[in-house]
């Protein structure tokens, strides 16, 4: 019987996937979440009609707005357990969730991750290689969500990227 994400169950972890493979767990995702003034705000700004709950669709959304990282999976099984419109308390119960969410990684981590594709070691890769990782590897990103990513990346004159800088500019956004 399949349970839902809503639901407490011991023997079962939602599954993390991703590209480094990061732990599932850490302490600010599993610890209880009390209800609290950032919460409500950040539910406000997704309740577009003031009706006091959200469209299911923006969970993932309004998750990585609270500094969350839900994956792809991780939020397709929420939306598809969840009611078409999410009232505030419901919120409550899938941010509080038991197994919590896959923390976003540390920079070195993301950095580590890259270097599999630096073939010359020299904290650069191709931006075309950049586009294939993000597309068709781990959480995979819409060429639409790589575009606006390199909207904000120095690309040089050969066409490669600072890998290592590429992830600090997008992890201090």
């Amino acid at each position: 019987m399949k349970t839902s994400p809503f639901e407490s169950n011991n023997n079962k972890q939602f599954a993390a996937i991703g590209m480094l493979g990061c732990s599932p767990f850490n302490a600010s995702s599993t610890a209880i979440m009390s209800d609290n003034a950032e919460y409500k705000e950040a539910f406000a700004l997704f309740d577009k009609r003031g009706t006091g709950a959200v469209p299911r669709e923006v969970l993932g959304d309004l998750l990585r707005a609270l500094g969350q990282n839900p994956t792809q999976a991780e939020v397709a099984e929420i939306v598809s357990a969840a009611p078409r419109e999410v009232d505030y308390k419901t919120f409550l119960t899938i941010l509080n969730r038991p197994d919590g969410f896959k923390p976003a990684g540390t920079p070195e981590e993301f950095i580590r991750g890259f270097q599999v594709f630096d073939k010359e070691g020299n904290g650069f890769i191709g931006a075309g290689e950049l586009r294939y990782v993000l597309t068709q590897l781990g959480e995979k990103m819409t060429d639409e969500e790589v575009d606006e990513l390199l909207k904000g990346v120095q690309i040089g004159p050969d066409g490669n990227v600072n890998y290592e800088s590429f992830v600090r500019t997008i992890l201090s956004q």
